[in-house]
């Protein structure tokens, strides 16, 4: 009889039990970790190098075999000849400098104020049947449809842009927290009453630990909304006073009728999400389910 069983049976549990107990979650614990790092991140860097090494053999191939030419459909060589020319030029790492500093504080805002607002939501009864379903009509509206009233209100100035990104991730912040928030245990909640977790503490010490997987799943999106609401605003908001960004990098290939250009810059918004989601949320991602026995440890 294993050692659950005797404890599921009122059973004693022995030394000897212990030791063996004790034994066996060593040998796991050794059989999980027994890959080295480098090869815990080759295996995992292997299938996007090789869907990305395939996807341009292809394009490749495609170009070579029908011609298009370069102002239909450029071929990786045209495309990155135009980077590399604008990179030298310092006009692309001028471009992400912008992009990344406006989403950074962007996000940020949007972050603090989600939050309070789904904290504020799930709180109060009241207040979520009231602007409940408002906030999941904001979460599916266009971001670029506050652009005009962006402008509007600040003119065409870096507050436009920012007012953009927050509009379009706060109700995806505050909604994954409500999700996560909706999936506590009440269980968890009654403990820390009794515990004398009571108010802003038991928000700190419970609910939010508590909503941790839904609240990273709302960032994931929140972070998604704000950078593609952020790139939509610097399509349309253009001006000499506001800093190049990837968006009016693209835009600049357009009214130039220079497709390579229009291409690497398409391939630079997609390196941003790719590289923020790899680096940033997948990480933090599986710490949270590893940590809640919700994901095997590697």
């Amino acid at each position: 009889m294993s050692v659950d069983e005797e404890i599921l049976r009122g059973a004693p549990v022995s030394a000897e039990d212990d030791r063996l107990e004790a034994g066996l979650d060593a040998l796991a614990t050794e059989a999980e970790s027994r890959a080295p790092w480098w090869r815990r991140a080759s295996t995992a860097a292997f299938p996007p190098v090789a869907v990305t090494v395939g996807l341009l053999v292809v394009w490749n191939v495609y170009v070579a075999a029908f011609r298009p030419g370069s102002n239909v459909f450029p071929g990786p060589a045209d495309v990155w000849s135009s980077f590399r020319h604008q990179w030298q030029l310092g006009t692309i790492p001028e471009a992400f400098q912008g992009s990344l500093e406006r989403a950074l504080v962007g996000f940020l805002l949007a972050l603090l104020v989600g939050t309070v607002l789904g904290v504020l939501l799930a709180q109060v009864r009241f207040v979520r049947a009231g602007f409940g379903p408002l906030l999941t009509g904001l979460q599916v509206l266009p971001s670029v449809a506050w652009v005009p009233v962006a402008v509007i209100w600040f003119g065409l100035t870096e507050k436009a842009m920012l007012t953009v990104v927050l509009l379009g991730a706060v109700p995806s912040i505050a909604n994954g927290l409500l999700a996560g928030v909706d999936q506590v245990p009440p269980l968890y909640l009654r403990v820390g009453r009794v515990l004398g977790a009571r108010g802003l503490r038991a928000v700190w010490h419970v609910v939010l630990p508590a909503a941790l997987p839904g609240y990273m799943a709302g960032l994931k999106q929140g972070w998604a909304f704000s950078w593609r609401s952020l790139m939509a605003a610097e399509l349309i908001v253009r001006t000499s006073d506001i800093k190049l960004g990837l968006g009016s990098f693209l835009n600049n290939g357009r009214d130039l009728n220079d497709l390579p250009w229009v291409f690497s810059g398409v391939l630079c918004i997609l390196v941003v999400g790719i590289v923020v989601e790899l680096a940033i949320f997948a990480p933090v991602e599986r710490l949270v389910l590893r940590r809640r026995g919700l994901l095997q440890a590697r």
